[in-house]
């Protein structure tokens, strides 16, 4: 393991399943985690962003987790802070810091009145439930035709695959 992914997944505490994501939870890890320094985010996070210059200039990184007894590779999940855009990213690396896969499991999205949002929950069995609904940002009145469920399963080879 390189000296500088040993520095990155240091800042990520291992913590027992089940484990719950939702709009407030990062408020917990940033009080008790130290924050990423730049330059881990740019060798680590950064270049797999959808938009890695925007990631680099207007969105800040929380570590929040790493999974345990994940043995042959390395499972974090870190909260994301964009512009109008809220996420919970659980990613997976080999132990030299290659990374193996990447999803969003939680987010709050705003988008002109409509304000998506999904709650995970991964369970000691590295189950991954995610309820994902939408609001209207006016009054915050929920649309329950919205709502739905989706599963989402971390394998023993660190991919992370759709439904089981």
């Amino acid at each position: 393991m390189s000296n500088a992914f040993s520095a990155f997944i240091e800042r990520f505490p291992l913590i027992p399943m089940p484990v719950v994501l939702g709009e407030d939870t990062h408020h917990i890890f940033s009080q008790e985690n130290k924050p990423l320094p730049e330059i881990l985010c740019a060798q680590f996070i950064q270049p797999f962003e959808e938009n890695a210059a925007e990631a680099r200039e207007l969105v800040e990184y929380v570590p929040c987790f790493a999974i345990e007894g994940t043995s042959h590779f390395a499972a974090v999940v870190w909260w994301k802070a964009g512009l109008l855009v809220y996420e919970y990213v659980l990613a997976t690396f080999t132990p030299k810091g290659e990374l193996i896969d990447r999803r969003v499991i939680a987010y709050t999205r705003v988008s002109g009145d409509k304000v998506q949002r999904a709650m995970a929950t991964i369970d000691e069995d590295w189950n991954i439930f995610i309820a994902e609904g939408e609001a209207s940002s006016l009054d915050d009145s929920f649309d329950p035709t919205t709502s739905r469920m989706r599963e989402m399963e971390l394998m023993p080879d660190g991919r992370i695959i759709e439904g089981k």
